[in-house]
């Protein structure tokens, strides 16, 4: 099992979880969070007054996904966060060792 977790543009949100629904992905965790890459924010002017915004919003969304579909969701995520623009995003993979539902007490893959 993987954990697949994407930062990508606020605006993206909908396309990224029609093409993981369209995936096969049955649920997904989304926070909003601010931070920032290689462009290091910006400035913005506000009612003539120059500001630097240094964190930028983003959204989070963390998929748990057998081992066997993490490549698909990958190229879901990347196909529809894609702006081409700077700020797009990134997505990490890593390995998921146990998951357990609590309603059922199923585990492992059936967990998911």
């Amino acid at each position: 099992m993987k954990i697949v977790m994407a930062i990508i543009k606020p605006f993206k949100l909908d396309e990224v979880r029609d093409a993981l629904t369209a995936a096969g992905v049955h649920g997904l965790t989304v926070t909003e969070v601010k931070g920032y890459g290689r462009q290091k924010g910006h400035t913005e002017i506000y009612r003539g007054t120059e500001y630097a915004v240094n964190f930028l919003p983003k959204i989070k969304i963390e998929v748990a996904v057998p081992t066997e579909q993490a490549d698909k969701v990958v190229e879901a995520i990347t196909a529809a966060a894609k702006t081409g623009q700077i700020g797009d995003g990134k997505i990490f993979i890593w390995d998921l060792d146990h998951a357990v539902r609590i309603r059922t007490g199923e585990t492992d893959a059936a967990a998911l």
